[in-house]
């Protein structure tokens, strides 16, 4: 099989051969040599991107031999049945094959497995459950479906609703470790309750309760290896078994990381905060002696620029709570005295534009400030906030 190459043109080659597009009034001798030059250029660049295959199918094939899988949640699968072994080893090649997205998975499991697995066990849940949320977002707070799933544990609006999870216009809490971890374990035990077992459980999660128990009803079988299901939950547990076998002995697969590699566990302290009304996120990160990105990074349900009336449980950097409160009372009442900002009552003929021109202040920050609808015309008598030099 000829091995895959690609090659890259050198800069003063590619310049040779854009002048030579550019100028129209050139010789054709001359094109004709710097064709030439350009060929020798492509040439001597050529680099292989991937290593020869012989080199590379050994590994592979020795890798696919010793993928023994273990069970899941203590269920084994029937690994001695010729389809059901072929599935696995389908799922195991993609997932194995696709290096920087299996290092990803590792370096992020020391940062939130060690917030899934304590709660999982306190439930009285099985640990491998956790392998559910890398199969459904590769352990990503903003990972997105088309079908509108959301967030570590892949939630849809409504089912995430169902199970506590507060999701409108200002917060999102598919994409908090903690409230979807939760919301998680209540589903999973509702669905070992509903189908009798944690391998049904997970194809339930995967496509629905009602979609399962139909085809279970349809095709008299409760047997997920022998349920012909939708292709996704089909290669759903076994891209599970995987990814369960990969990151449990990474070495064993070259995936040789030391303890450096992870990326660090989450640090912060919890903060209640009580807003008598819409409150800027930038009072709470300068109340915390940090940057807005640094609270919104801790908090990833919160969505916009601001804090709605209410209480709320936020994220700060470890050991900024000593102190947090004085001093986020203290800008709370600076921002309302007006001090770091000017009220412009919208006059006849005034436009967003022209408003955002008058302060030399872009349009959507005054949008942000006044948690406007760009759509929504503004009226004479409105009253906007403005920051002046922001």
């Amino acid at each position: 099989m000829p091995v895959v190459r690609k090659f890259r043109i050198k800069p003063r080659t590619r310049a040779l051969f854009n002048a030579m597009i550019e100028t129209r009034k050139i010789s054709i001798s001359c094109r004709r040599a710097i064709l030439l030059l350009v060929a020798i250029g492509i040439t001597w660049t050529i680099v292989p991107v991937v290593p020869a295959t012989r080199d590379m199918c050994p590994s592979m094939m020795s890798y696919l031999r010793s993928a023994r899988p273990q069970a899941f949640c203590s269920e084994p699968a029937p690994m001695d049945n010729p389809e059901v072994r072929e599935r696995f080893e389908r799922e195991f090649l993609l997932s194995a094959w696709n290096e920087p997205q299996v290092i990803l998975w590792l370096k992020r499991s020391k940062r939130y497995f060690r917030i899934i697995e304590p709660m999982l066990k306190s439930a009285g849940l099985p640990d491998d459950l956790k392998y559910v949320a890398v199969a459904e977002s590769s352990l990503r707070r903003h990972a997105g479906s088309s079908r509108g799933a959301m967030g570590f544990w892949q939630f849809m609006t409504s089912t995430g609703r169902k199970y506590g999870l507060t999701i409108d216009s200002r917060k999102d809490e598919r994409r908090n470790i903690f409230r979807s971890t939760q919301a998680a374990i209540t589903y999973f035990k509702e669905l070992r309750e509903e189908f009798g077992s944690w391998t049904l459980a997970a194809a339930a999660y995967n496509m629905g309760e009602q979609g399962l128990m139909t085809e279970i009803l349809e095709q008299q079988t409760d047997n997920y290896y022998d349920l012909y299901l939708p292709l996704e939950t089909q290669g759903f547990l076994f891209r599970i078994l995987a990814i369960k076998l990969i990151m449990t002995h990474p070495d064993q697969f070259g995936f040789d990381l030391t303890p450096s590699d992870y990326y660090p566990p989450l640090a912060f302290d919890r903060v209640r905060i009580k807003c008598a009304g819409e409150t800027p996120i930038r009072l709470v990160a300068q109340a915390a002696g940090t940057r807005f990105k640094v609270i919104k990074d801790l908090n990833p349900e919160i969505r916009g620029y601001t804090l709605a009336q209410g209480t709320h449980e936020i994220l700060v950097p470890k050991g900024a709570s000593a102190g947090f409160q004085n001093r986020f009372a203290t800008l709370v009442k600076q921002s309302a005295s007006g001090q770091d900002s000017r009220i412009y009552i919208v006059k006849k003929g005034d436009t967003l534009s022209s408003i955002a021109a008058r302060f030399s202040v872009p349009l959507p920050a005054i949008v942000i400030w006044n948690r406007l609808d760009p759509k929504r015309p503004i009226h004479p008598g409105d009253r906007l906030t403005i920051h002046p030099g922001k």
